[in-house]
């Protein structure tokens, strides 16, 4: 399958891996240790809580990373299946052990933090017992001697912050780094599902075969792919935030997470009945402790009895959908304004990293609502709570189409447009309109409204940077479908893009260009930029002067501009640009190596026939 070369690199490979023997971390083998000694104490479940079990549990569940409530749920839904294997092997002595193991996991869930909170902080290790009994001694409104009490009866425990080192390597965010191969994006892309993938790994992932979105397991109505200079944009600026390098090509190590994700998609269909299997009970299981001498003792216990005073993951599931339930209340029923804001923040929170519940709010009227609260706001004048609610259905929209939709049908864009018409909202707007003009069918919606002249004037404005780049992005998205170029040129899209690429700041430059490339599909556009003043100036500066990737754009833009139009060619060429396209046909980019020789060879061909 492969040439005889990299065949015997593999087979080196694989002798190597055959010598290499694997030592147990001693983190690890520590934490091992103490729950051997919890087994050989021979603990019986109807036994109280005794300090040292707490503490041992406790300080193992910290060591594993086991420190949230989707944490321990996980770990206890794969106990339960080692028990189910270790049944059908009947090997009794695993199950007894395991069997114990899940018991501590029910006994001491009160240790480990909810993640359904109303402020954006996730707890990153189990709630210390000493705290967790202070709560429940003194409530919020103790004097602190109860802290105090426990704190003296477990003095065992160490409490050290969680607080990263300064030389760390700060982690880029989820919506940067590239779900196949977890690593920030070089060429980010879109694919029909609305998510975005490094081009390479999506490529690889449907030249396999597959027809699905790789994180959703959505089947996809085509396997086409959209730049995403948006992603793009927002990752350079990440890295310049965080003194990163800006990725200059893709990571090379992408197949761990790719093969984690092929299997997720081959597997989708039975884990459905692995969670089935998963939720059974284990009644009249055998604990097995072990003696010192190695012998084994039985204990008899009825986990159905444990169940009933422990809380479990079903109870924690009724109480959120209780919980989004009287929040749709309240969108519903609440004529308060300022009351209803309260609400939608923390629905706004909420949804801000919660993926599964946009799919359920979405599904269930939250959009309705969230619009109706909208216009109230609008209606009322009320900036704050307009901007609250837009920012609410951004974090709704977010990688899910289907909500989008579902705005779009409800009536989103008339009401942005009262929106930007009659208040002074507009980032939290301009940044709705980015994520609605994602969707390939809300182009045409938002290119045809007043929103095209809104966005471009922001571009001239003295706004907040991050609201004119969020305009810029999209007016890119619009200038994507071909219908919209007209409204954008009425606008005086032109004009305003190049007031910035002549401005020489490099926070527009690219994405100026960019759209700049786009509207080239019209030949009024190209008309229109060649009659620019400073269009053409502007552009031969970016070659002279520019970041190798503006370069590129550059030289793509004034290609597409000069070629068939000899009288473009001839404005570029006084601008004195062939010493810089030499330049660049050496030590560009890929691509701006080859654009650059395409236009030389266009300007020779020219000067051949005069």
């Amino acid at each position: 399958m492969v040439p005889q070369s990299i065949g015997c690199q593999i087979l080196e490979i694989v002798s190597e891996l055959e010598g290499i023997v694997f030592s147990l971390d001693l983190f690890e083998k520590q934490v091992g240790d103490e729950i051997i000694t919890l087994l050989q104490n021979g603990r019986k479940f109807e036994e109280s809580n005794d300090t040292n079990e707490l503490e041992s549990f406790h300080q193992a569940a910290s060591r594993l990373g086991i420190g949230s409530s989707r944490a321990a749920l996980t770990e206890r839904r794969a106990l339960k299946k080692v028990i189910e294997r270790a049944r059908m092997e009947e090997d009794k002595r695993k199950e007894s052990i395991v069997a114990y193991l899940l018991h501590l996991m029910r006994k001491y869930s009160k240790l480990f933090r909810s993640e359904v909170s109303d402020d954006d902080s996730q707890g990153s290790t189990p709630c210390s017992p000493t705290v967790l009994d202070s709560l429940e001694d003194g409530g919020s409104g103790g004097s602190g001697c109860a802290f105090e009490r426990q704190l003296s009866k477990l003095n065992s425990f160490n409490f050290k912050p969680n607080i990263r080192r300064s030389g760390q390597i700060p982690l880029p965010p989820e919506e940067l780094r590239c779900p196949i191969s977890l690593q920030l994006m070089y060429e980010p892309v879109v694919i029909a599902s609305g998510q975005t993938y490094e081009r390479i790994c999506i490529e690889k992932w449907f030249s396999d075969g597959h027809d699905t979105c790789p994180k959703t397991q959505q089947k996809l109505p085509h396997l086409s792919l959209t730049p995403n200079y948006c992603v793009k944009g927002l990752i350079a600026s990440w890295c310049e935030q965080n003194g990163v390098p800006i990725p200059d090509a893709p990571q090379e190590s992408l197949d761990l997470n790719y093969w984690r994700l092929a299997l997720s998609a081959s597997e989708t269909a039975n884990s459905r009945s692995m969670d089935n299997v998963g939720s059974c009970n284990f009644k009249e299981a055998k604990v097995v402790s072990l003696e010192k001498s190695g012998t084994i003792k039985e204990v008899e216990v009825n986990e159905s009895e444990n169940e009933s005073q422990c809380p479990q993951e079903e109870v924690s599931e009724i109480n959120v959908l209780e919980r989004y339930q009287e929040f749709l209340s309240v969108l519903n029923e609440e004529e308060n304004l300022m009351e209803s804001c309260k609400v939608v923040e923390q629905i706004r929170l909420l949804l801000k990293d919660d993926e599964k519940a946009r799919i359920f709010m979405g599904a269930n009227g939250f959009v309705e609502g969230l619009l109706r609260f909208l216009e109230s706001a609008v209606r009322e004048g009320n900036a704050m709570a307009q901007e609250i609610g837009a920012m609410a259905l951004f974090n709704l929209a977010v990688n899910n189409n289907r909500n989008k939709e579902l705005m779009l049908a409800a009536g989103v864009i008339r009401l942005l447009e009262s929106m930007i018409s009659n208040s002074n909202a507009h980032e939290a707007a301009t940044a709705l309109y980015l994520n609605l003009s994602c969707l390939e069918q809300a182009k045409s919606i938002i290119g045809s409204s007043k929103a095209v002249l809104f966005l471009v004037q922001l571009l001239g404005h003295e706004t907040d940077a991050q609201c004119k780049l969020d305009a810029l992005h999209t007016l890119y998205n619009l200038s994507t479908d071909h219908s919209n170029i007209l409204n954008l040129l009425s606008a005086g899209i032109v004009n305003h893009l190049q007031s910035l690429v002549v401005s020489g700041d490099h926070t527009w430059t690219e994405k100026s260009i960019t759209v700049l490339i786009n509207l080239t599909s019209s030949e009024t556009a190209k008309e229109e930029m060649v009659s620019a003043s400073d269009l053409i100036t502007g552009l031969a500066s970016v070659l002279d002067a520019g970041k190798p990737i503006e370069q590129e754009q550059a030289v793509s833009c004034l290609l597409l501009l000069c070629n068939g139009n000899e009288k473009c060619s001839q404005i570029v060429l006084q601008e004195g640009v062939i010493p810089a396209l030499v330049s660049m046909s050496v030590n560009g980019t890929t691509r701006g190596r080859e654009m650059s020789q395409r236009l030389l060879m266009l300007f020779r061909e020219q000067r051949q026939r005069d």
